[in-house]
């Protein structure tokens, strides 16, 4: 259902853009080459089923969680709230 001026699929084809956007950084964002033997920040032994299930990893599991999480804390702010959009 095209409305004014845009062709008929146009918000579909917007649609589908926008989710190939994302999945292409998504995919740009994993490691990718050999994976590393021990973590890069603690230095302790990256198991080796972790190695093979993700080539290219870096860190183990609880430096990536950490990692991961401060990635969280710095999104988007999608609360929508006035006050906390002023912070």
């Amino acid at each position: 259902m095209a409305t004014g001026w845009a062709p008929e699929g146009a918000v579909q084809d917007q649609i589908d853009s926008t989710v190939d956007s994302s999945v292409e950084y998504a995919r740009s964002r994993l490691p990718a080459g050999a994976s590393l033997t021990h973590c890069e920040e603690c230095g302790e032994p990256i198991p080796e089923a972790r190695r093979q299930a993700l080539p290219g990893v870096r860190l183990c599991v609880p430096c990536q969680s950490e990692h991961d999480d401060d990635l969280r804390s710095e999104g988007y702010n999608r609360r929508g709230s006035k006050d906390s959009q002023l912070r």
